[in-house]
């Protein structure tokens, strides 16, 4: 399977981007230095996910990019997609060519995880991810309540880079 940092990268920037954009657009610039991901990188990535309706821009002072569409209609397989990147096991691609131009003996068996990851990736929305990355965020107050300290107080939670 290859699952390459363009593919990570555009995921990691998403949940960066659904956690952020109730206060209006967000920066590339903003996402980049919280995501360490190089801003040139991200603008390519971002006019790909662009051009296929997964998030808008708005040009001028105060501009950024927000969701097209709410979170929870966007997934993770559809997010991976739209920067191009192949969700592929086989070493054929799927052309059943990759033994002297003969289907190899374990196409079947790569074929069935392509279909089983599509259908997970499908399953996952980046709206459980959002939630996910605020729980998470959360825990720290919800422990430290729990033993009677007093919480840190932060602005807004700001989650680490999306592994």
């Amino acid at each position: 399977m290859r699952l390459t940092t363009r593919g990570r990268f555009a995921v990691t920037a998403m949940i960066d981007l659904g956690l952020r954009q109730h206060r209006g657009p967000v920066a590339l610039a903003a996402i980049s230095e919280r995501q360490k991901i190089s801003l040139s990188y991200l603008e390519q990535l971002f006019g790909k996910l662009r051009r296929h309706g997964l998030v808008e821009s708005t040009r001028g002072p105060g501009g950024g990019y927000t969701l097209a569409r709410p979170a929870q209609g966007v997934s993770v397989a559809q997010i991976i997609a739209a920067v191009d990147e192949p969700i592929d096991a086989t070493q054929c691609g799927g052309k059943e060519n990759c033994d002297d131009d003969q289907r190899c003996m374990t196409h079947d068996l790569w074929s069935q995880l392509n279909k089983r990851m599509t259908e997970y990736l499908d399953s996952v929305s980046l709206h459980d991810l959002v939630e996910n990355q605020r729980q998470r965020a959360a825990r720290p107050a919800t422990i430290a309540v729990m033993h009677n300290q007093r919480p840190a107080v932060h602005a807004e939670p700001e989650p680490s880079a999306v592994d």
